[in-house]
């Protein structure tokens, strides 16, 4: 079994300028008790709470930077290896109109599909 851990911002906390603030406790939080080889077998989606089931979604932009903030701070706490080992998703509302711009940025490695996975013709087209 491979973890997913997700983690993310609200809507207020992104308008207030404080989002690498929250992933930043997040990250804390939840990866205080793992050594850099239980990192690199986790995978981490980067879902902003304000885009769940919303229809919005993080610009490709601003998933990447929050994506690249992710990446930093693994590196930062757990060597590089285990930087460049860490799969990091994006899990914001992900759909076919969107999905080809998302996976183009450097640090996003995959996507968590929510509620368009619901219908398969949609899921195919993210696939």
């Amino acid at each position: 079994m491979i973890p997913i851990m997700c983690i993310g911002e609200k809507l207020e906390e992104r308008d207030n300028g404080t989002t690498y603030e929250i992933l930043e406790k997040q990250l804390a939080r939840d990866l205080k008790d793992l050594t850099k080889d239980d990192i690199s077998r986790l995978i981490i989606a980067y879902e902003p709470v304000w885009a769940i089931g919303t229809g919005r979604t993080a610009t490709p932009q601003q998933a990447e930077e929050a994506h690249k903030f992710i990446r930093d701070f693994i590196e930062k706490h757990f060597e590089k290896e285990a930087s460049m080992k860490v799969r990091i998703q994006y899990g914001g509302s992900v759909k076919p109109d969107n999905i080809a711009r998302l996976m183009a940025e450097e640090d996003i490695d995959g996507a968590l599909v929510g509620g368009a996975s619901l219908d398969v013709n949609t899921f195919v087209q993210i696939a």
